[in-house]
């Protein structure tokens, strides 16, 4: 991918594997709003401006160097998306979201907002996780940071009621008990299949939040989130099944290495052009 890293910004040149609707919009993160210009996207206590240009894409940014690895931009989505070619019923999706990338996100910022997530829409979630940083994140130039687990850690379960979390306050203020960064970090080392049992004995941590904890928080590419709109994916391309965990594990065993991705193509696919 043909980009260079500039003080202050990083420039994108090859806009065909890089759109930051498609990136943004696919389900993976909640922590960005979109302006006039582009996107303004937030990461624990960062933040950047993604402008769509005619030729270019230009991400300005006091931390470039941080987008860079955020993004993903050393990673050649052409091979992927070839590798995904193989498979015939992947070409209108990749068509599509053509311009999609897996972001790599903080691990305690992906638990957080996933476990938001669960049973919720995209403008529920940014509403509860904007109120919460608006609380008890740090105030940065125009925008807050992610709160840390220390902030959490200070509020009762009665604030996440508050600010909209629902029966999931329960889950918020009980998980940050349960884990903290160091543990998060040293599961790393974990195989992905005990990894998951780990991330699903948390408070508020089911099958398909496990999934996409480890997908985009962790990398790996090997898991396959599934939810209604892949289940409806599924119905559609592959073939009659109800059960989700078949699903999952089908749909592993046929992608492989590149699982990950094709759930991300294949769910921003289902849920913006089927209806």
């Amino acid at each position: 991918m043909k980009y260079e890293i500039l003080e202050n910004e990083i420039i994108i040149y090859d806009k065909q594997d890089f759109n930051c609707k498609h990136i943004l919009e696919c389900g993976q993160i909640f922590t960005y709003e979109k302006i006039e210009n582009g996107y303004k996207v937030y990461s624990e206590d960062k933040c950047a401006l993604v402008e769509e240009n005619e030729n270019c894409v230009k991400i300005k940014t006091n931390f470039p160097k941080y987008f860079e690895d955020f993004f993903d931009l050393k990673n050649d989505y052409s091979i992927i998306k070839n590798k995904l070619l193989e498979f015939k019923f992947m070409k209108e999706p990749i068509e599509f979201g053509y311009g999609i990338r897996i972001l790599k996100q903080n691990l305690f910022e992906m638990l957080i907002s996933f476990i938001i997530s669960a049973n919720n829409n995209i403008k529920r979630i940014q509403l509860i996780i904007n109120r919460m940083k608006e609380e008890i994140g740090e105030r940065k130039d125009g925008y807050f940071a992610f709160p840390t687990r220390e902030k959490m850690l200070s509020k009762d379960e009665e604030f996440f009621k508050k600010i909209g979390a629902g029966y999931r306050a329960k889950y918020l203020y009980q998980v940050i008990r349960q884990i903290d960064d160091e543990k998060l970090n040293s599961f790393n080392f974990l195989p992905t299949e005990e990894l998951r049992k780990e991330l699903i004995k948390l408070m508020g941590v089911g099958p398909k939040v496990a999934d996409c904890i480890l997908l985009f928080g962790y990398g790996r590419q090997t898991v396959f989130p599934v939810d209604t709109w892949i289940c409806q994916m599924y119905n559609n391309f592959i073939g009659k099944e109800e059960n989700r965990e078949i699903m999952r594990k089908n749909l592993v065993e046929m992608f492989g290495d590149y699982s990950g991705y094709a759930q991300q193509y294949l769910f921003f696919y289902q849920r913006s052009f089927i209806k």
